[in-house]
């Protein structure tokens, strides 16, 4: 007799009977990979989606780009012809399943407290780009997750010349991958660490191109939070690009969730050790100088940047950002950061009493523009400059007078970095191979497989979604390419969501799948 429902061997009895409106009971081991599969089907279905709606876009501003210039039809035909093969070329960039063997490691130019940065040869284009690796599972014991995920949902969602770009994101079962530009030029910070002070024209030059990157990344809805000198990367050029959005959040925020920082704390002066802080000015910067490298390498990091309001994990907006240029630009005409000391409980008292202890010295020798510049965007929030008037008010400010904000970007650099060949990284430290062994199981060395897992299964429930690559890696900067790129732009979230709305794209079908689920 022919038996279906268990295993062979196996005996049917009450224990497998149940009447005809018994739910059947789900486990939730079950569970759990349903709703893996779920969100791992809406989110490919996201993309799909998505990815119709930009080619839409591209092709719209193409032609809108086309009708504006002064071209010729043969040329108008040819970035036609140009755009069509890019899009096959993404389409087929699409299906590929990217990898770390697909990159050759050349050398380690950055190590932090979660990871660390590689410079790179991509095998196929044999082009130089820098891969950040993150291990998974200390994200997941650090409480870093959302951090992580949403430094690639901005770097992917964002293209701006102020913004360091984001070719490829994945992961195998061990780590976690972005492949972004190399930027030759280094970081601020080791500019300063150079220069020790800059002038106000060099001061005006950098704060007013990071202020552009922040008014791109604010029109997104984000705020960063981390704005510091160690994430303002330099180009060849000398031009200045922001980086590291792990600690970005959307504005909606009412409440600052811990960030994997301590409370500051709120007592009284008399625990505080003596420190740089009574040095004199000279001795200050020298010993901030000595001690700022180390300081980017920790796991804790530091809070000299961070404004009061997010210290104290009170709601904030994006006033918070301007804060920390406030900072960032006392240390670059000061020499040294304005709340400086030892013991970073310090630093945080000093931050959070900020009206005591921020203090300008005269030795600086500041412009009455630049020391009312900083002044205005390290105060209470109320006051800030740019709270009420925004960015506006910020670039309408004396210290930017004669600033052309359209065409920063292509106006030479106050400083050029020396590269000297495209491998150069003589602008970054150098760092030795942290092998794997029994003294140091957690090396970053090697990769994780490889190909070969199934996305989803090496997605995990933290990662669904993750892996991205975008338009411009498709195909090489070919002439025909780099004009075509003028034209074409990455569309809004919100430009997206439109158009799927108007052409009835998948909307309905992405809420069934969402609204999917077991029984009880």
């Amino acid at each position: 007799m022919e038996r279906t429902g268990c295993n062979e061997g196996e005996e049917l009895g009450p224990a497998h009977s149940r009447g005809p409106m018994e739910p059947e009971i789900v486990s939730e081991s079950t569970r759990c990979k349903s709703e893996m599969a779920k969100h791992f089907i809406e989110n490919q279905l996201k993309q799909r989606f998505r990815s119709v709606a930009e080619r839409h876009a591209r092709r719209h501003a193409l032609e809108a780009g086309l009708q504006r210039e002064n071209l010729s039809d043969d040329k108008k035909q040819q970035l036609r012809s140009a755009l069509e093969r890019q899009e096959s070329d993404y389409m087929r960039l699409q299906r590929q399943e990217i990898s770390v063997d697909d990159f050759e490691t050349l050398r380690i130019i950055g190590r932090g407290g979660y990871g660390e940065v590689r410079l790179v040869r991509q095998r196929s284009t044999s082009k130089i780009l820098a891969m950040k690796k993150l291990r998974k599972a200390d994200m997941l014991k650090q409480g870093q997750v959302e951090h992580v995920k949403a430094e690639r949902d901005v770097l992917a969602s964002l293209h701006d010349p102020f913004i360091v770009k984001l070719y490829y994101s994945f992961l195998d079962e061990e780590f976690l991958y972005l492949v972004m530009e190399y930027l030759a030029g280094g970081d601020v910070m080791t500019l300063l660490m150079r220069k020790d002070i800059l002038s106000e024209e060099e001061t005006r030059f950098y704060i007013a191109e990071t202020i552009l990157g922040l008014e791109t990344i604010h029109k997104a809805g984000y705020i960063h939070r981390d704005l510091k000198p160690d994430n303002l990367l330099l180009t060849r050029e000398g031009h200045l690009k922001l980086s590291d959005f792990g600690l970005c959040k959307l504005v909606d925020v009412q409440a600052l969730s811990s960030c994997g920082r301590d409370t500051p704390t709120r007592g009284s002066e008399q625990g505080m050790a003596p420190s740089a802080s009574a040095l004199s000015h000279p001795d200050r910067v020298a010993h901030w100088r000595q001690n700022r490298r180390q300081l980017a390498f920790s796991t804790v990091g530091t809070p000299d940047y961070i404004a009061p309001e997010v210290l104290l994990k009170k709601g904030y907006g994006m006033e918070c950002d301007w804060w920390s240029v406030g900072a960032i630009m006392f240390e670059m005409l000061v020499g040294h950061a304005p709340f400086y000391h030892d013991q970073r409980e310090a630093t945080e008292f000093m931050i959070l009493h900020w009206r005591k202890y921020l203090c300008i010295p005269a030795e600086a020798r500041l412009s009455p523009a630049a020391r009312d510049l900083i002044c205005r965007l390290m105060c209470d929030v109320d006051e800030r400059i740019g709270t009420r008037g925004g960015v506006e008010e910020i670039k309408s400010h004396p210290f930017f007078y004669g600033v052309d904000w359209s065409t920063l970007h292509k106006k030479p650099a106050p400083f050029v970095p020396k590269v000297e060949h495209e491998l150069d990284t003589q602008n970054f430290e150098h760092f030795e191979e942290e092998g794997r062994g029994p003294g140091n199981p957690g090396g970053m060395a090697g990769g994780g497989s490889g190909r070969g897992g199934k996305g989803l299964a090496k997605a995990g429930p933290h990662f669904i979604g993750y892996a991205y690559k975008d338009w411009e890696a498709a195909a090489p900067a070919s002439p025909d390419v780099v004009q075509l790129n003028n034209f074409v732009r990455k569309p809004s979230d919100a430009e997206v969501h439109t158009f799927l709305q108007a052409n009835d794209l998948g909307v309905d079908l992405i809420a069934r799948v969402r609204g999917c689920s077991l029984s009880a």
